[in-house]
């Protein structure tokens, strides 16, 4: 039993780490804005974060320098897309790549180098007392905590709100939002901007709660399980989180699993994961044209008001 709750716990840890990302490119796509950067936006938030808290031994403040790393890289990536209107999948692409390139340089410094300063883990009194569920989900760290909220909220927020409406038809139809004198421009970079800055989070997971050091490219393609769960998800947060579990649990069940089978090779359980949450969103949409419909309709379209 003690190795069910222990698996069970860190799949929940490793879930976050992926969510985080997963629910910022949600509310990105949602508006329209795909970004395929989500891997070197992770990097940077990872290093960032862990460069001040290597510096400072303040983990509010790294926690700061995480979300103004992501924001950042939101406004260029707005700028680019939205303003400029560039190619997405080009733009995204470059976010990719500068983004892991620039992370390994300025992590050079703190490679192997301890902060001794994390999100620890806060048990929550008379909840943690809870038989199997107090273990598993109240005696997690911060960030972990912070997503019980996030993902109901979002939910609300996207479906039952009147933001939320608008958001849904700034991706399906944004000139219709246009003539009824909404900024189309506005709305498009602050969900850009709190997409990467969410992003960024999730490299910070990486970095400061599930670990505590850095090495170039540590995310190791968190980026691309949390961009394609956006899609297999049908951009529904709660879809999502279900797709981000399984991911946890897999990677969790992997990990124990190479202390029973020593002479399997080591690739083949890190591999597992990205494997078995491909396959189950495949058969869980049934084909990629329900995928497709899905779609927000203006998804990488960019909007021009003349052509309204």
């Amino acid at each position: 039993m003690n190795l069910i709750i222990s698996i069970l716990s860190g799949a929940i840890v490793y879930a976050v780490s992926v969510m985080y990302a997963g629910i910022g490119e949600t509310f990105s796509e949602r508006a329209g804005i795909m970004n395929l950067g989500v891997e070197g936006i992770m990097l940077m938030g990872a290093v960032a974060g862990y460069i001040t808290a290597v510096n400072t031994q303040n983990l509010a403040l790294s926690f700061l320098v995480v979300l103004l790393t992501g924001a950042a890289f939101g406004l260029v990536f707005a700028f680019l897309t939205v303003t400029l209107q560039a190619d997405q999948t080009v733009c995204g692409m470059a976010m990719l790549t500068f983004g892991t390139g620039l992370s390994g340089f300025l992590g050079k410094d703190v490679t192997g180098v301890a902060a001794n300063l994390k999100f620890q883990t806060m048990p929550i009194p008379l909840l943690k007392e809870i038989p199997v569920i107090g273990p598993i989900f109240f005696q997690q760290n911060l960030l972990v905590y912070a997503m019980y909220v996030i993902v109901p909220l979002s939910l609300f927020y996207i479906y039952r709100t009147k933001y939320g409406l608008y958001l849904r038809a700034l991706g399906e139809n944004p000139a219709a939002l246009d003539s009824a004198g909404m900024n189309i421009f506005a709305m498009r970079y602050a969900y850009v901007i709190l997409g990467c800055a969410m992003i960024a989070v999730s490299g910070a997971c990486v970095t400061l709660a599930n670990t505590n050091f850095w090495s170039p490219g540590m995310t190791a393609g968190k980026g691309w399980i949390a961009f394609a769960l956006v899609a297999f998800s049908s951009w529904n947060p709660l879809k999502l989180t279900l797709g981000a579990l399984l991911f946890g649990f897999i990677s969790c069940l992997g990990s124990n699993l190479q202390i029973y089978f020593p002479g399997v090779p080591t690739e083949i359980f890190s591999a597992m994961p990205y494997i078995a949450t491909i396959i189950a969103f495949i058969l869980a949409t049934g084909n990629f044209r329900k995928v497709h419909t899905a779609q927000p309709a203006a998804l990488c379209k960019p909007y021009d008001r003349e052509n309204r």
